[in-house]
């Protein structure tokens, strides 16, 4: 273990190169332990890279929270305002109900019975681009599926998804000059003026979707409502999109995948599972130490802010090997894409679900993806993301 000073690792400007991958695989072989100095966050935070180290980090007995807030910027003297209400930054007994409400709706068994809507999905944006000239698959495919399985769990109205989209990636983009007309919290506000109204309509007419369970919950106020929409939007959203932009982006640039995903000879679900590694569009997560504690070997006091990189961890070289390459059949694939302990990700059954779809369909009605020039990456922390892939779909 090394303990380094380094630049600010909350400053967007590291991540829009695979210089990115370079830098966390070095970090995570050294398992070292970086401060940032305050600047992207008020107090500074420490960072961790290795695989070891950030499943300790996130591990469900260690003495860490998420209710301060779980992205850089946020610690305990400066909270997120929807800690202890929002699922994925709450904890104990309101993050089990909450869990219990929102679980089913996301669950394997809802996402086997919207495979069918993510098929659908997928053959109708491959009807509009197959042999169509130059798609970006950044913009017109990675955020198009995942948006219209969360507005169906939601129960949102589909000439309503559109904006949704827009709004989102204002939200998580929004360090990107590509969403310079609206900040992110301009676009939170808006979401959540957007719930309000849906809720009002639910609680007249309630339907079978997330929006409709939640105000039937006596002791959910408005407000933690709005909140629990705009977490399962932005989380189903923001994430997929660039596991499902990265899925096609490998189709493109490893040799024999779409033949061995057509033929059978690659398993559609191992594939998935190095999409998920490889692509591991969130990037970090934060939690604030609660008691003293030891993260490797240095003592930290209570209050500590402490920043796990899933990306870096999944490309440890001491847990997975020739990590930057894309192997379809790696077994065993201990990814922590997801996240790990009590904070895993309620949606990682849709997330598989949708790639499994999204790469089924396309062996099935393509025959080539190429990659007409390299992709470009957004300027984001939160997320790592493709600004842009422009592919060549050719038909079967």
């Amino acid at each position: 273990m090394q303990t380094t000073n380094a630049v600010d690792l909350g400053n967007p400007d590291l991540y829009t190169t695979l210089e990115r991958h370079t830098r966390w695989r070095e970090l995570a072989a050294e398992d070292a332990m970086v401060w940032s100095e305050p600047g992207s966050s008020p107090g500074g935070f420490w960072s961790v890279f290795s695989h070891r180290a950030c499943a300790a980090v996130l591990a469900p007995s260690a003495p860490l929270t998420s209710e301060y807030g779980m992205m850089i910027g946020f610690d305990r003297d400066h909270p997120d305002n929807s800690g202890g209400r929002m699922m994925v930054v709450s904890e104990h007994e309101q993050h089990r109900k909450l869990r219990k409400l929102v679980g089913p709706l996301l669950s394997r068994a809802a996402a086997r019975k919207l495979a069918e809507r993510v098929r659908t999905e997928v053959g109708g944006l491959l009807d509009g681009v197959l042999d169509g000239g130059v798609c970006d698959v950044a913009t017109a495919i990675g955020p198009r599926i995942p948006a219209a399985v969360v507005c169906e769990i939601l129960g949102v109205p589909a000439e309503d998804e559109d904006m949704l989209i827009d709004l989102t990636n204002h939200a998580f983009g929004g360090e990107d000059e590509l969403f310079d007309g609206m900040t992110p919290r301009q676009a939170h506000t808006e979401i959540l003026v957007y719930f309000d109204e849906l809720i009002t309509a639910r609680r007249k007419d309630p339907g079978d979707d997330l929006v409709s369970t939640l105000v039937t919950d006596d002791e959910l106020t408005i407000d933690d409502v709005l909140l629990n929409c705009d977490n399962v939007l932005i989380g189903g959203n923001e994430t997929t999109r660039h596991a499902i932009t990265g899925a096609v982006h490998a189709l493109a640039t490893v040799p024999g995948l779409l033949t061995a995903l057509r033929d059978g000879s690659a398993d559609a679900d191992t594939v998935v599972e190095e999409v998920l590694r490889w692509t591991s569009p969130a990037m970090h997560v934060l939690r604030v130490t609660t008691a003293d504690v030891t993260i490797n070997g240095r003592d930290l006091p209570p209050g500590t802010p402490v920043v796990a990189w899933l990306p870096a961890a999944n490309r440890d070289p001491a847990e997975f090997d020739d990590p930057d390459a894309f192997v379809p059949e790696r077994k065993p694939n201990r990814h922590i894409t997801f996240g790990h302990g009590m904070h895993h990700c309620l949606g990682s059954a849709l997330a598989r679900i949708e790639l499994s779809v999204v790469l089924r369909v396309l062996a099935e009605r393509v025959s080539r993806v190429e990659l007409e020039r390299e992709p470009e990456w957004l300027r984001a922390i939160v997320v790592q993301g493709y600004r842009e892939l422009p592919v060549r779909f050719t038909a079967r």
